[in-house]
């Protein structure tokens, strides 16, 4: 095995163990919804590491067009779905609606307009 496989392999191994434990980690909360954006985050996180390793050490200009566009979707949908994490945890701590309003079509934080 060259060097850089062996890298790319050991580097995978890592971020793959990283991601599993960042979506098994907290345990269930008893809520689907949370439950499911809680282990989608660090699903979607291992995709953009995934992909960045491609990036270091892949070579075929296809794949790695395909990378690129995986960072920046994925970083997209993280930041969504960190929005609405925080809008369903904070209208589950304060007693709130069940499915507090939604903004923009991932459901961030409630703008005024919405309101």
């Amino acid at each position: 095995m060259t060097g850089t496989a062996d890298a790319f392999e050991q580097a995978m191994d890592r971020d793959m163990a990283k991601m599993m434990q960042a979506m098994h980690g907290p345990g269930y909360s008893g809520d689907p919804d949370i439950d499911f954006l809680v282990m989608m985050i660090p699903h979607h996180q291992g995709a953009v590491d995934m992909a960045r390793l491609v990036l270091i050490y892949g070579e075929d200009p296809l794949i790695r067009q395909l990378a690129a566009e995986i960072i920046a979707a994925q970083q997209a949908e993280i930041q969504a779905m960190q929005g609405r994490l925080a809008t369903l945890r904070a209208a589950a701590g304060t007693g709130g609606a069940p499915y507090p309003a939604l903004s923009g079509t991932r459901g961030g934080p409630e703008s005024p307009d919405s309101r």
